[in-house]
């Protein structure tokens, strides 16, 4: 059974609408803040997803969980023609479809909104699947990764970078300091949202991530399944063929 996830706050709103608040509020600051958290070794990680997909040289991509954008515009350099990035918050969209402009990439990429576990693109629509620290926000995890099995074509792509747990001596210890103290302080110091930097830190502490997560991502029917440990193992790159 996966993890239970920490909810973003007390409230009788369910997860999904929470954390499509949570980002609304902190769309401003989470550029900002993203490159400090992780030292900007954040890029690192979305550098090496470009080039996995870069050798399946495809046409279509749909970035889920796309926020400001950063993966979908970095995606461009697989030379994929159509590429949409799909995410909840509309806040965050916005940032993101500034970015676009500034860098003339409209006819590229199309920012939309909704939601990851009720996808409304047509079955066998995409050649690559792309998440990028969302699949943690997920409500129904199942449900979402079965939506993305879905609107892939056969033999597609899914490639997720997402946040995991370092398992060995002294990166475990370390990693549970650094995010029960320091991305909390730093996030409750610079942005305005106190409760969503505690949110995220919770979150990724609790997600299932390593075998755990491809036992999932085989159960939903997804093949040639590896996960790739990233920086002693505080984040993971998952890929998976349909």
């Amino acid at each position: 059974m996966p993890k239970k996830v920490i909810p973003y706050k007390d409230s009788e709103l369910g997860k999904k609408e929470q954390v499509k608040q949570m980002f609304d509020t902190i769309s401003k600051d989470y550029d900002g803040l993203n490159r400090v958290i992780s030292f900007g070794i954040d890029l690192k990680w979305r550098r090496r997803v470009v080039n996995l997909l870069k050798k399946k040289s495809p046409q279509t991509i749909l970035d889920i969980a796309t926020g400001t954008g950063d993966l979908a515009i970095a995606m461009t350099k697989t030379g994929a023609k159509k590429i949409i990035g799909l995410d909840i918050s509309p806040g965050m969209l916005e940032v993101g479809k500034h970015k676009i402009a500034d860098k003339n990439l409209q006819d590229t990429i199309q920012m939309v909104v909704g939601d990851s576990e009720n996808l409304s693109f047509d079955d066998n629509t995409f050649d690559a699947v792309t998440v990028a620290f969302g699949v943690r926000n997920f409500e129904n995890l199942e449900k979402g990764l079965r939506e993305i099995y879905r609107v892939l074509k056969p033999e597609g792509s899914l490639v997720i970078l997402e946040t995991s747990v370092p398992t060995k001596t002294p990166f475990k210890q370390g990693y549970r300091l650094y995010t029960k103290y320091i991305l909390t302080g730093i996030g409750k110091t610079f942005s305005k949202d106190r409760s969503a930097y505690d949110y995220l830190s919770e979150s990724a502490s609790v997600f299932p991530h390593g075998q755990e997560f491809n036992n999932i991502l085989a159960k939903i029917g997804f093949i040639g399944i590896e996960n790739m440990p990233q920086t002693f193992g505080v984040a993971s790159i998952y890929v998976a063929t349909k």
